[in-house]
């Protein structure tokens, strides 16, 4: 198993349905990227579990043109666990299992 652990800003999405992300770091979307070479899904998704706080969840990465790098969506039942809003700095790891 692979685990990477950052901090990364929530953000909006500006478009219809108030979708929270956060981006990755570029160092950590390439080093993700490379771990898991082969193993997009469509759209380029690649399945992780995340963490944050004590809230652990399936999801997906997503490539992010403008970024080059990867973006998390943040649910709603997350960010109310673990207090977070827009704006938020959040400490969050990706783990990997190949």
């Amino acid at each position: 198993m692979f685990r990477y652990e950052m901090q990364a800003e929530i953000w909006v999405y500006p478009g219809k349905g108030g979708w929270h992300f956060v981006t990755l770091p570029a160092e950590f979307g390439a080093r993700i990227r490379t771990a898991m070479a082969g193993m997009a899904r469509p759209w380029g998704s690649l399945g992780v579990e995340a963490v944050i706080g004590e809230t652990r969840w399936r999801t997906s990465l997503f490539p992010d043109k403008a970024s080059g790098s990867l973006l998390l969506p943040i649910k709603a039942s997350v960010r109310q666990r673990e207090g977070l809003r827009a704006g938020d700095t959040a400490a969050l790891a990706i783990e990997i299992s190949l």
